[in-house]
Formats: structure tokens, sequence, C-alpha cells
């Protein structure tokens, strides 16, 4: 095995890869932990429409853990729909788990397809100032009366050079750079350190990028879309019955807007669902264009259905 001595491994792709069912084969024959690296899973009571694995809280002798198949998981099912969960947070959270997993004699083995959180994690992060609630609430305001545009016309006033690097189309964003420029009283794009083009450090980890053609994975994600429709719904029914908000953080996650508008009856079921594959492939394209920009990582590329088996993967991995 030419993984000696053990590094973290990381497993990237877009949604429906199936990093989850080779993390766990992975975490088998390695002897490791998974520590999600995906935006949606931390919630708890969010899992048809976030492809949570499924696994349950078990107390063991070192510890209370979220169990799937027998395996620790980590980051997933602890945090309410009403928080918010972004780069940092998981970072943060992230640097703890992983000397735990190493003093457990286990290897840590990431898993997901939030590029930011594993550039963050590997590379760092800015340091910016924290989110303003104030500010934010100018800034949706402004979005919902002017749009987009009126949005990206504040920032191509206040910051130019951000403007120029983030589209207008990426709300987000764009809300973030102004917010950064207002809070800190000068351009973001100064604060801007540049380590988010950094490459991923191959000395101190093995990163594989799971690659699927664009066919395939359109397949893999209107299949899994459609199975877990009614109970995506049910799921979200059941959230609006506990109180969460339509606005609230995990209700915001991709799909659960579709959802609602089709429990809201403002949208037909087969309209929810097309809405919902078109929106997966849209962001599924966002994650495939970051993660290839990574020429020094394992690239695998599944051009058949049969190209996917977990366990000859996992030997492949673990032997490259």
């Amino acid at each position: 095995m030419s993984l000696q001595p053990l590094k973290p491994v990381t497993l990237m792709g877009a949604n429906a890869s199936g990093k989850t069912g080779l993390a766990l084969e992975l975490a088998r024959r390695l002897g490791g932990e998974v520590i999600s690296a995906d935006s949606r899973q931390i919630y708890r009571l969010m899992e048809a429409g976030t492809a949570k694995p499924r696994g349950a809280w078990t107390d063991t002798p070192g510890g209370r853990f979220y169990l799937v198949e027998g395996i620790p998981y980590h980051l997933v099912d602890t945090l309410d729909p009403r928080a918010a969960w972004d780069a940092g947070s998981f970072v943060r959270e992230a640097k703890k788990l992983v000397p735990e997993v190493w003093k457990r004699g286990k290897v840590p083995i990431f898993a997901g397809g939030t590029g930011m959180y594993i550039q963050a994690y590997w590379n760092g992060l800015d340091e910016l100032p924290p989110a303003d609630p104030t500010i934010r609430q100018q800034l949706t305001a402004l979005a919902e009366s002017g749009g987009k545009l009126a949005l990206y016309a504040e920032l191509q006033q206040l910051d130019p050079e951000a403007a120029r690097r983030i589209p207008p189309g990426n709300v987000q964003r764009v809300m973030r750079a102004i917010e950064i420029t207002r809070a800190a009283g000068r351009p973001a794009s100064q604060l801007w350190t540049g380590r988010f083009f950094h490459s991923l450090p191959v000395h101190d980890g093995k990163f594989v990028f799971l690659k699927w053609s664009k066919e395939l994975l359109a397949e893999r994600v209107k299949r899994r879309t459609a199975e877990n429709f009614e109970a995506w719904a049910e799921e979200t029914r059941e959230l609006l019955r506990l109180g969460y908000a339509e606005d609230c953080p995990g209700l915001k996650t991709l799909g659960y807007p579709q959802v609602l508008d089709y429990l809201a009856g403002r949208l037909e079921k087969q309209d929810a669902v097309r809405q919902i594959v078109a929106a997966s492939m849209s962001y599924a394209k966002r994650q495939n264009t970051w993660f290839a920009r990574y020429r020094n990582v394992m690239r695998i590329d599944l051009e058949k259905p049969g190209d996917y088996d977990a366990g000859a993967l996992a030997e492949r991995i673990i032997n490259s």
C-alpha cells in the first residue's frame, strides 16, 4: 500500500457522484472515520433533500457518534435548520475533529461537494469581517426591490475590482463582497489574498476527484430526485409543522424552495422535480468547474455506469 505513512483522504465531486459510498468503503479498508464536507448534511431533520447518509446516533466506549454502517460519520445531523453554517464554521469544527480521529488511531476521510469548504480547510481562510445582520438585511431589501442588477450596481460603485471578478447572477457572493466592503471600510478585493486559487497541498493528503460524464450524472440526479421527492415533501411539511420558517437557512438550500412551492400549490409535482433537477445540474457544473482546476489531484473519470465500483475504486485510490 502506497499510503504510508497514512494521510487524510479527500473525496470531491458533484452531487450524486457516489462520494458517500466510496468514503465508507475507504473507511472500512483503511480504518477510517468520515468527515462530511457538505453544506447541507449538517442539518438535523433534513435527510431526503440532502442525501444525508442513513445512520443513527449511538453511544460507544469512545463517545457518542453518528454511525453509518458502523463507521463514525462527522459533521452531519447536528445543526438546527435555523442556524447558519459556512466555510469558517466547517474549518473550525474540522480542525477539532481531525486530531481526535488520529488520536483514536483512525484515518480522516473527507467527503463532500462543497469546494469552498475543502479549499478553506486545506489552504486557510482570509481574515474578513463577520457577517453583519443589519447590512445583510439592507442588501436583501435592495435585491428584492431593485433586483440582482441593482445589487450588482452597488458593488460596481463600491468595489469595481470585486465586481469584475463576481458574476452579477451570483447574488450571495455579490452581497458578501458589499458586506465586507461596508464593514471593513475598504474594498473587499483588497482583503482577498488569492489563496482560494492555490492548489491543494498533495504533500499533506491524498485528493480524489470523481468526475462523471454529464449525461450519466444527469441520469443519477434525475433518478435520485424522483425517488426521494415524496419523502422530501413529507420532510419539508414536517419542518413547517414544527414552526420552521420558509426562509430559514436550512430550507433555503438546494431543492427545498421548489418543494416549498409544491406544498404551497405554486408548482405541480412534475414542475418541481424538473426545476430541482435543473438546479442540481447547474450546481454540479459549478462543482465540476471548481474541482477540475486542481491539476495535481487524482481524477477518476466515470464514463459508464459500471465504472463506479466502490471496492475497485477504493483499491485504486489506496494503491495509487
